[in-house]
């Protein structure tokens, strides 16, 4: 499938508008909730046609996210988490498009529902996936066990991603329509 030239120019946007948030925001117990999943999430909807460029997005998002971790040693477990997450979000959202009750909403509406939980379950995932590989290859900082960490960082960052990721979709939607972007 061939890309056309905005759509490339639009995710390479909003993949490094996911790094600077995710530079610039703090870390909780020395783990940065992680703004880029928004952005992935983002771009996977705009490109729900195209499986490969949402997992090269993901990779993408995943070396983002290894560059700038505060997380001791999580440089691999990003990687492995945004590649994992990637393809079961990829997996949730096409099963989702295709729910009889989805027919019947206009698109916009489609991807804000489809947005609103892949914010939720995504960041969810994510978490998970980063603090296991993280557990199995590094360990996890100050002894911490998983139920912990996963209640003090990934659950926050749920909110958080949610959102954040609401006003962000309101925003690409409203500045799509005015720059009469076409997909």
């Amino acid at each position: 499938m061939k890309m056309n030239t905005k759509k490339l120019v639009l995710n390479s946007v909003l993949l490094g508008i996911g790094l600077v948030l995710h530079q610039i925001e703090p870390a909780i117990f020395g783990v940065k909730p992680d703004m880029t999943l928004i952005m992935l999430f983002t771009v996977m909807i705009l490109n729900k046609d195209s499986y490969k460029t949402c997992l090269a997005c993901g990779i993408v998002v995943g070396i983002f996210s290894a560059i700038t971790t505060s997380f001791p040693g999580g440089q691999v477990p990003n990687v492995i988490d945004k590649f994992i997450t990637t393809n079961l979000i990829f997996v949730m959202m096409m099963f989702m498009y295709k729910l009889p009750f989805m027919k019947k909403l206009s698109q916009k509406n489609q991807d804000l529902v489809v947005s609103n939980i892949l914010m939720i379950i995504g960041t969810a995932i994510s978490g998970f996936v980063f603090l296991t590989s993280a557990q199995i290859l590094v360990g996890l900082p100050g002894n911490m066990n998983l139920t912990i960490l996963y209640a003090s960082v990934v659950l926050p960052a749920i909110v958080i991603n949610l959102i954040v990721g609401i006003v962000v979709f309101k925003i690409i939607h409203v500045t799509m329509k005015r720059v009469s972007f076409q997909n």
